[in-house]
């Protein structure tokens, strides 16, 4: 999924109220290596597992504190942390429901804002519509503005097939209560029709620059071909489609947006839509910006593969990041997903150069199912865990999309710009995983990282869980 494929998170056996992690003796490292068979490939990130304890992570074990708010929610997708001096949470449900955690773990008995009466009827089986991203404005301690991303039925406009639409929106908090949201003030942004249902994408963020920026899949189906699909192309790759890509915009000006002049498309001309900041994602699954003191601002995005292989793409303004002629390192061919191609293409008839990711991992490593679809987190910056100082944490969603085996990482750059991971293996599970399906990653006012997950696979029930990793007693 971005949702993607469905993600996984595992709860492993509790001990009290926490469950402890440390870090697998057994890392899987992926270094770049130069291939030597595909001389079109160059340098490229190739799955190699090391048999050391090589870059394994300091500071012993780690646990997730389970709050009491996993009853309260079907399935948290997003988090955001108003930096006001209150320590409430804003959890974005998928079913449809934005919740106010407060600083004690309260869930107030009413939400911030309900949207079930307008999304998509979600498949209690498995779905990724919905609620699926959440946003406050860099001025919101003043403007009391934030941003969802959802899905809604199509519109009476929307092209005939379409199976759902993605919509942004802005909303104002309520003038008489900070933990209610005014549904009056409600400005949608921006709508855009879906051939199929999955493929969302869902991701909103400001950048440091304060624009917006927003993470959209390729349409949906599978290998970016079909209905609503363009030919011989893709939406991912045709410029003239806002699908696949990751879109930057100015909310503070134009009706119902502006662009910014810097963005790479702006003076394209062909169609191009000036919208996009980068572009060749097939369900860009949570993104976000680390901002270094001292350094330049760096976009993580995380893209959920097809078949065969997961990224991690360090995004760039511009930026091609090759679905679908790529997934992860591998070539790919649409038209045979389980064999890719021996020889494809680094660079596409209009000149992009095909950016390969800084991390991939293989649906199947060894003959052993290693994951499913690759969430994204944060580069952490908090001053709980120290041992993960400056690591980009991440996950998958499970070892199977059906059995809830999700798994945690953490990244590491070397000097030299290459980047290995290691696995987080929960200390008091069997399996050294979670036992839930990971869904996310949240970061509150601090720094300090949540993780999202369920045990179910689709938007039903109460297994929807928060939880904070903190260091281990």
């Amino acid at each position: 999924m971005g949702l993607g494929r469905g993600l996984e998170l595992a709860r492993g056996e509790e001990r009290g109220d926490l469950q402890a992690l440390g870090l697998d003796r057994r890392p899987a490292a992926f270094l770049p290596v130069d291939d030597g068979q595909r001389p079109d490939h160059g340098r490229a990130c190739l799955p190699h597992r090391l048999d050391r304890a090589q870059g394994r992570l300091a500071g012993g074990d780690y646990v997730f504190q389970h709050s009491d708010l996993h009853p309260r929610f079907q399935t948290a997708l997003d988090l955001a942390a108003p930096a006001d001096g209150t320590g409430r949470l804003l959890v974005a449900d998928q079913v449809g429901v934005i919740w106010v955690v407060t600083s004690a773990g309260a869930v107030l008995p009413t939400p911030l804002l309900d949207l079930r009466a307008s999304i998509d009827t979600l498949n209690p089986a498995y779905d990724e519509r919905g609620l699926l991203g959440l946003a406050l404005h860099p001025s919101f301690n003043s403007n009391g503005k934030l941003y969802v991303f959802h899905t809604t039925p199509p519109s009476e406009d929307a092209p005939p097939g379409s199976a759902t639409e993605v919509r942004v929106a802005e909303y104002r908090i309520s003038a008489t209560d900070p933990n209610r949201v005014d549904p009056a003030t409600e400005r949608v942004i921006l709508r855009i029709a879906k051939p199929q249902a999955n493929h969302n994408g869902g991701q909103l963020a400001f950048g440091p620059d304060g624009f917006l920026y927003i993470a959209l899949g390729d349409g949906g189906g599978a290998g970016d071909v079909g209905f609503g699909h363009t030919a011989d192309l893709g939406n991912a790759q045709d410029l003239t489609n806002l699908l696949g890509k990751i879109l930057r915009i100015d909310v503070n000006s134009g009706t119902p947006y502006s662009v910014p002049r810097s963005n790479p498309l702006v003076d394209r001309g062909g169609g191009a839509r000036a919208e996009i900041y980068a572009y060749g994602f097939r369900n860009p699954w949570r993104f976000s910006f680390d901002t270094p003191p001292g350094a330049a601002a760096r976009l993580f995005a995380a893209d959920v593969g097809q078949a065969l292989m997961e990224e991690v793409n360090l995004v760039e303004i511009g930026g091609n990041y090759g679905w679908n002629r790529k997934e992860g390192t591998l070539c790919f061919d649409p038209q045979n997903m389980l064999v890719p191609p021996d020889v494809c293409l680094d660079e596409m008839p209009d000149g992009s150069v095909l950016r390969p990711p800084i991390l991939a991992y293989r649906h199947v490593e060894g003959g052993v199912a290693f994951g499913s679809a690759v969430v994204g987190g944060f580069v952490y910056r908090g001053s709980t865990v120290t041992a993960l100082s400056k690591r980009y944490v991440f996950g998958d969603y499970g070892v199977s999309a059906l059995v809830p085996t999700g798994r945690l990482f953490a990244a590491t750059e070397a000097g030299d710009g290459t980047w290995s991971f290691a696995e987080l293996a929960v200390a008091d599970s069997a399996t050294g995983r979670m036992t839930g399906f990971l869904l996310g990653f949240g970061r509150d006012a601090a720094g300090e990282l949540y993780v999202l997950s369920r045990t179910q696979t689709g938007p039903t029930g109460t297994t929807g869980a928060v939880d904070r990793i903190v260091p281990a007693p």
